[in-house]
């Protein structure tokens, strides 16, 4: 498949980019050599690879999640600046 400057005029506009008129050759060459590359991935035999899940083998380890200390509502609200005995109070960010 090739990317013609129509193509990639198209292109530029769904992804709301200007492409000005110098950029659009070395844009098309590049474009052009992706796209010669990813048909070269698909001559590629993967019969019996199977699809990866996660590039890595790692494993994220989490600490299970319980119940601890807390603040009761009266020791949350001590030092702040404002409140109103149930919620803070902080100034008008937006109008």
């Amino acid at each position: 498949m090739k990317v013609d400057q129509e193509t990639l005029q198209k292109i530029a506009h769904l992804a709301r980019l200007e492409v000005r008129a110098e950029e659009e050759a070395d844009l098309l060459t590049s474009l052009n050599n992706v796209l010669t590359w990813m048909e070269q991935l698909n001559e590629v035999d993967t019969t019996g690879v199977e699809p990866l899940i996660h590039i890595s083998e790692e494993q994220n380890v989490l600490r299970p999640d319980v119940v601890g200390e807390h603040l009761s509502r009266e020791q949350a609200l001590a030092n702040a600046p404002q409140h109103d005995q149930q919620f803070f109070q902080v100034p008008k960010v937006l109008e």
